[in-house]
């Protein structure tokens, strides 16, 4: 059986990997608001685009939210509670990012063939990820757990090795970025735009400082690699743990604000109703400050010691 550090260490790796699946879509689903073919789409696919990117938000958020519950609720530390919760999350977080993706496959098929083969398209691309993504996964699990040994333990916490402790922090740090990186590449070249033009001064304003909220964050994401190199020149200590940890942290506020601000101008864009862009990008962000920050304060604080209590790692089933 995998020690405890390298099957945390395997799942941040795979939120890597799902991360860096979903940036794309992220862009071009942000994108593509001010492109000149979409107020030429019917208004139901406009309105499908946006439920795309919400979803896809959705999937954005889970992903990274492991990496604020390791830093905030474990300080780093490796414990069993921490891999479930990871694997779990990363499970849920697929099913939005499927839905999405069937959206956008629609959107594109029936523009070109039609409603009838759009719909076929969009549902099959959906199904085609769920059977990947959990049926064969479910099929397979329960296939081999008739050839594992079931034993009952107490859950494995292990006292991590700093080495580990700042792989994994910067290994989260890794998963956080794309995401910022999809969302600053949207935002610059928006400026670009002919639809960007259209927009009212406002909603320009409002575009100009969610850049400026992504540029800080990647600006914060990146210090720690700079810091380790200049400062500690490339030596483990736990003074670089702690100031990494609380460098990351710090940038996935101004992340959830920039990519909060731009979901309510694409509301905005897509609607046309300012009061419904505002209800849903507070929505939103309450959503992201909620699983980032807010819940793993709050589990923190209730288990008054670094890990978390077991039932807390199954939250995302209740």
């Amino acid at each position: 059986m995998a020690k405890l550090r390298d099957r945390v260490q395997n799942a941040l790796d795979e939120a890597r990997l799902l991360i860096l699946g979903a940036q794309v879509l992220l862009g071009f689903e942000y994108r593509s608001v001010f492109e000149s073919g979409f107020e030429q789409l019917p208004l139901h696919s406009r309105h499908l685009k946006l439920i795309g990117l919400s979803a896809l938000l959705i999937t954005l958020a889970l992903l990274i939210w492991p990496g604020s519950y390791h830093r905030i609720v474990n300080k780093g530390v490796d414990s069993e509670e921490l891999h479930q919760f990871t694997s779990r999350v990363m499970t849920f977080a697929l099913s939005p990012f499927a839905l999405a993706l069937g959206l956008d496959m629609f959107v594109a098929a029936e523009k070109v063939a039609g409603s009838l083969i759009g719909t076929t398209i969009g549902v099959l691309a959906t199904l085609l990820a769920v059977i990947f993504w959990y049926v064969m996964e479910a099929f397979e699990r329960n296939r081999h757990a008739e050839n594992k040994e079931m034993s009952i333990k107490k859950p494995e916490r292990s006292r991590t090795r700093l080495k580990d402790k700042i792989k994994q922090v910067l290994t989260e740090a890794r998963v956080v970025l794309p995401g910022a990186q999809a969302l600053l590449g949207f935002q610059l070249v928006t400026f670009l735009m002919e639809g960007f033009e259209k927009l009212p001064s406002f909603l320009k304003y409002i575009h100009l400082i969610s850049l400026c909220l992504t540029a800080a964050s990647i600006i914060l994401l990146m210090t720690p690699a700079a810091y380790h190199r200049i400062v500690e020149q490339g030596e483990e200590t736990e003074h670089f743990h702690r100031f990494a940890s609380k460098t990351l942290i710090a940038a996935m506020a101004p992340l959830a604000l920039a990519i909060c601000s731009d979901f309510f101008l694409v509301v905005c864009v897509v609607t046309g109703s300012e009061e419904l862009a505002s209800i849903s990008g507070a929505a939103m962000l309450i959503m992201f400050l909620g699983l980032w920050f807010i819940l793993p304060t709050y589990w923190r604080a209730k288990s008054g010691r670094g890990a978390p209590h077991q039932t807390r790692a199954h939250a995302i089933q209740e």
